[in-house]
């Protein structure tokens, strides 16, 4: 079991930036996969980032490209998110997730474990 603990986001205005960790506890992060996801209100949860249990490949959905980086401290089992050029339209709850799987998923029912997320609410 690996228990996961987001932080970091907030309220910012459009264009500004934030940067959400990912804590881990129960299991090294390094056997993981990792990966954000976001729900806004009304809405499916969809997948933003993800990046491989080594660090050496990562995956964003089209509409945070060039603007959002994943990226992983295995030393401190965290896992980041930096959001730049934020846009009222990022807002959402932001979850981060492990998978235990060889590949790299991209969907939520390939994911086996999850935080309780962090909102993030971006302003005009």
């Amino acid at each position: 079991q690996v228990q996961l603990v987001e932080s970091g986001g907030g309220l910012v205005q459009a264009g500004g930036s934030l940067r959400l960790s990912c804590a881990a506890s129960g299991r090294t992060l390094s056997m993981y996969n990792m990966g954000w996801f976001r729900q806004a209100p009304g809405k499916e949860r969809e997948f933003v980032a993800a990046i491989s249990w080594t660090g050496g490949n990562t995956y964003y959905a089209d509409s945070v490209k060039g603007r959002f980086t994943i990226s992983r401290d295995n030393a401190k089992n965290t896992v980041y998110l930096q959001m730049n050029s934020l846009k009222p339209e990022d807002t959402a709850v932001y979850y981060c997730a492990a998978d235990s799987g060889y590949s790299v998923p991209r969907r939520t029912d390939e994911y086996d474990y999850w935080g309780q997320g962090t909102q993030v609410t971006v302003s005009s």
